[in-house]
């Protein structure tokens, strides 16, 4: 082959355009034509709650107002129609603010987490009196919270939380819960029963009913803010009629909520990436073996930066995959066809069960290597740079990623679907 020739050389761009011209493009194509508009109405809030998140963060500081602010902005009302003040967000639409809302704060989605699973029961539900009901309480800023999992030698295969009948008939639940994620900031508590007849359900409290006490201690080393600690139930009255089934549930449950775990890893990892690079230009001190006089010109720092970007860009591009995998099992649902559901739920299932390793293992690397580009400096607590990590692994300790690879081998390998899951307990 020749050289090229001076006159066959390609030609710089006249146009540069600049880094935030292209800040949010560089991300990828949204995933869709309408997300920039609707991603315009919270960018201001995502802005200002992360203008303050380090030193929630650092202090234990709640953020009541944080998620007040969501709530104003409509944020928690994404899913629903617009005839019930919602946006009619698809699924991909959701997971991508998700990922946008992490990067500014990541204990907020997770705090919203089981709101916006109850909101998936609502919009599939065939009770229309439920609906209806369910939709104008959540399209007025109400928002639900979790109370499912037990800590200490509570059963694998029935909660200790029941339903129970007093000497007066009146039915009542007791018990006691623990990762009771976002039901100090909710309005309502999605709570795990044994129902009267034995059998598991759910049911809904108000969090201010009488009897009902949720505490923020939460003792965890990571997404401290998310007050996933105890709730306790004493002799609260409730309506047997408000017991929810386990098979009037939303069937793809398992992978969306594993996904919203996932987008919060991504949305961390893109924040890491954004504070490297902020550090990192305005760098001044370095060693004297270093390969250039300013560390933002060193190409093995920028390497390091840039490796960290591209686990962040690629964390976000398979949980659009998930995403869109997820939307056609909602979109199943309304197809009147069993056998289209059941695939549809096992392929969300099992292309989020493949994509979980791939993304903690990118995002806790990135969360350890960014250390490498900045020095013992960026140890200082008053940064709160191990934050990333704590989250990270805090979030990906939620539902062991060696089973997700083992499911995913295992349907590899004989075809096998995914067992159910979402209990833990003594065996």
């Amino acid at each position: 082959m020749t050289a090229l020739t001076d006159l066959q050389q390609p030609t710089q761009l006249k146009h540069r355009p600049s880094r935030d011209s292209l800040i949010y493009q560089v991300w990828g194509q949204c995933p869709s034509a309408r997300y920039d508009e609707l991603a315009a109405q919270f960018r201001p809030v995502f802005e200002k709650i992360q203008a303050s998140a380090n030193e929630r963060e650092k202090n234990r500081i709640l953020p009541f107002e944080q998620l007040q602010w969501l709530k104003d902005a409509g944020f928690t009302r994404l899913r629903l129609p617009k005839a019930y003040n919602g946006f009619d967000a698809t699924i991909p639409e959701l997971f991508a603010l998700l990922i946008e809302l992490a990067q500014a704060d990541a204990n907020l989605p997770q705090a919203l987490r089981v709101h916006f699973g109850f909101t998936e029961d609502l919009l599939l539900s065939a009770n229309e009196g439920f609906k209806a009901l369910w939709l104008a309480r959540i399209g007025n800023g109400e928002t639900v919270g979790s109370a499912w999992s037990e800590g200490g030698k509570e059963s694998i295969d029935q909660f200790s939380t029941r339903l129970s009948r007093q000497s007066d008939g009146a039915a009542v639940l007791n018990g006691q819960k623990y990762y009771t994620t976002g039901s100090l900031y909710a309005e309502w508590i999605d709570v795990g029963i044994t129902d009267l007849d034995g059998n598991s359900a759910s049911i809904l409290i108000p969090r201010g009913a009488a009897g009902v006490s949720v505490m923020d201690d939460w003792n965890g080393f990571g997404q401290v803010l998310t007050a996933s600690g105890t709730a306790i139930f004493e002799n609260v009255q409730i309506n047997p009629a408000d017991v929810l089934p386990d098979d009037s549930r939303f069937k793809y449950s398992a992978a969306f909520y594993q996904l919203i775990q996932l987008s919060i890893i991504a949305g961390l990892t893109r924040a890491a990436a954004y504070d490297l690079s902020a550090l990192v230009e305005k760098r001044s001190r370095n060693y004297s073996h270093a390969n250039s006089a300013l560390v933002r010109h060193d190409p093995q720092i920028l390497q390091v930066a840039g490796k960290i970007r591209g686990a962040a860009y690629t964390s976000a591009a398979i949980i659009e995959k998930n995403a869109q995998a997820l939307q056609r099992a909602y979109e199943a649902a309304f197809a009147s066809s069993e056998a289209l559901e059941s695939d549809q739920n096992a392929i969300a299932e099992l292309e989020i069960a493949q994509s979980q390793t791939i993304i903690t293992d990118l995002a806790l690397n990135a969360s350890t290597i960014m250390f490498d580009a900045l020095g013992a400096s960026a140890t200082d607590k008053n940064l709160a740079l191990d934050r990333y990590w704590r989250n990270i692994r805090t979030l990906a300790s939620h539902n062991p990623r060696i089973y997700k690879d083992r499911i995913a081998g295992d349907f590899s390998v004989n075809g096998t679907l995914p067992p159910y899951q979402w209990r833990i307990g003594q065996a």
